[in-house]
């Protein structure tokens, strides 16, 4: 056989076996990588462990080996928040509280989980424990570069400068709410209203607010002239305090005036520049997420300056919670209570809204009148950060609970010829809390609804522009008009509209009109006295 007939050489692969290390891996592969609320806790037990045997290292001297191992396994301290330790003591003392904040700004013990609207409750303090033991059987974490005591923590008695935004139009009575607040140092702003407070005031101003759409802490500011001062601004500013790496990220810019030429690109600075900070603070970035965030940051920019603040609001503060059915044209929650304070409702008054929609004037209204605070049934990204008292702010929420009344002292009426806004608004009222006692909804034609007193207000926001024919707007307002002179002598008339010559239709005359914005829209609040045949429009109002 020749050797071109000859099998050709076979190729074989073998397997080589590799046998396991019995030993763990080292430290240098790092813990395992976490994210979101879990990430939180995991990170602030941690920096507490790290923190309490460096005071330990400097009080006494470190214990021999044979020494710590006979010592046994620590003793926990009572934690903040959640709910109470089970082995608290009986002799009627009470629990003393253990500071454990590391100078870092970071919060005693494992943070809560986020909770948001479609997000179950936090897990257990008895399942945190359980977690936390099993972490302990895990290889240590590495440290944190830098040591977290260069940084102070948060100082209860620290004064802030806040800046709280508000729809325009609306900033002279955010500014008497925030005075009535206790803030007796508000003063308008464009756009909103500032003040100081401490850190408990701030969340009180996020729990109270009606009017404000945000809470926002200046935690810095400096002239620029270029996009990398706001890199160098955000870099030296101890974003530490409030979040690291184990929270996600949102920035946000706006701008009046400002020479930079794209607001995006200064908006990158700022996030990088707060991204570099913490990496070289805490050996890591944290991640970007412009959806929920657990930290929001605010730049803002003229024609010299450049301001960045720590947003401890979360979501915008209008909402709610309780407002997941709309109508045509929703009014937002604070516009509507903005409304109400600009047209000086007495809450012990009467009030009707002949167009009411999804009721969101008058469930404002209610929670007014009842003295329930806009914020008692949602989140604020304050919880989120570093460094918060759960409990305080349980005590908090718990007295705001205390003062609110049980009824209403007068009624509150609204009306709608829609059947499907009247059903919105009745399950609106009910997610509010509010019993189908306090808001009388019902179907109906406002040019032949009866008032519900001798006086009273009508606050109201009517269908204008496309929402309304020319053919209905030529018969709606003259009639209703006619209706309100025969019914509605001594109550007065708060219409918030686009349509400047809305008081010609109305055939009466304004004796007042606020400027006011609808989103985007540019309207008018105007006012009206309404007295029985009189008050007619002759001079083009």
């Amino acid at each position: 056989m020749s050797s071109q007939d000859a099998d050709p050489p076979r190729k074989t692969l073998s397997l080589k076996t590799v046998k396991r290390s019995a030993t763990p891996a080292s430290d240098d592969d790092g813990p395992r990588k976490r994210t979101g609320a879990r990430a939180r806790q995991v990170a602030q037990q941690v920096r507490v462990k790290e923190q309490s045997s460096a005071r330990r290292a400097d009080d006494t001297p470190a214990p021999r080996r044979s020494d710590a191992a006979s010592a046994g396994p620590p003793t926990r301290a009572p934690r903040e928040g959640g709910r109470p330790l089970r082995n608290m003591q009986r002799d009627g003392q009470r629990e003393t509280r253990r500071d454990t904040r590391p100078a870092g700004g970071t919060g005693a013990g494992p943070r809560p989980a986020r909770v948001h609207d479609d997000a179950p409750v936090a897990a257990s303090w008895d399942d945190l424990l359980e977690d936390e033991a099993t972490q302990d059987a895990r290889p240590a974490p590495r440290p944190a570069p830098r040591a977290h005591a260069a940084v102070r923590a948060r100082d209860d008695s620290e004064r802030y400068t806040v800046f709280a935004p508000c729809p325009q139009g609306m900033e002279e009575a955010l500014t008497i709410e925030l005075q009535a607040l206790g803030f007796e140092d508000a003063q308008a702003d464009r756009a909103g209203a500032r003040f100081t407070a401490d850190w408990t005031g701030v969340e009180r101003a996020n729990l109270y607010s009606r009017l404000a759409t945000r809470v926002l802490v200046q935690v810095a500011h400096a002239p620029i002239q270029h996009e990398d001062d706001i890199l160098e601004l955000a870099r030296a500013t101890p974003w530490e305090r409030w979040f690291g790496p184990e929270h996600t990220l949102r920035v946000d810019t706006s701008a009046i005036r400002s020479p930079m030429k794209s607001l995006q690109f200064c908006n990158l600075r700022a996030k990088d520049g707060i991204c570099d900070r913490l990496r070289d603070r805490e050996g890591e970035r944290p991640s970007i997420d412009t959806v929920r965030p657990d930290a929001r940051v605010h730049l803002f920019l003229t024609a010299e300056t450049a301001t960045l603040y720590l947003d401890t609001s979360g979501e915008s503060l209008f909402k709610r919670g309780w407002r997941l059915d709309k109508g045509e044209a929703p009014l937002r929650e604070n516009l509507a209570a903005g409304l109400l304070a600009l047209a000086g409702w007495d809450p012990a008054a009467p009030l009707m809204d002949p167009f009411c929609g999804s009721g969101t004037i008058l469930i404002e209204a209610a929670w007014i009148a009842l003295g329930v605070p806009p914020g008692i049934s949602r989140p604020f990204g304050f919880e989120r950060l570093r460094d918060h008292d759960s409990r305080a702010w349980d005590r908090l929420r718990q007295e705001a609970r205390a003062n609110v009344l049980p009824q209403l002292e007068a009624p509150l009426v609204g009306i709608d010829r829609d059947p499907a806004a009247i059903a919105a608004a009745q399950r609106n009222a009910e997610r509010a809390w509010l019993s189908a006692e306090t808001i009388r909804f019902e179907v109906g034609d406002a040019r032949t609804a009866q008032p519900p007193a001798d006086s009273g207000w009508i606050v109201t926001n009517p269908p204008y522009g496309e929402r309304l024919d020319m053919h209905a707007q030529e018969t709606l307002w003259p009639e209703w008009a006619a209706q309100l002179k025969r019914h509605y002598a001594g109550w007065h008339l708060n219409v918030i509209t686009s349509d400047l010559k809305f008081p010609q239709a109305l055939r009466l005359k304004a004796h007042r009109r606020t400027p006011v914005h609808n989103g985007a829209l540019d309207c008018r609040l105007f006012a009206f006295d309404l007295v029985e045949g009189s008050n007619r429009h002759k001079d083009g109002a």
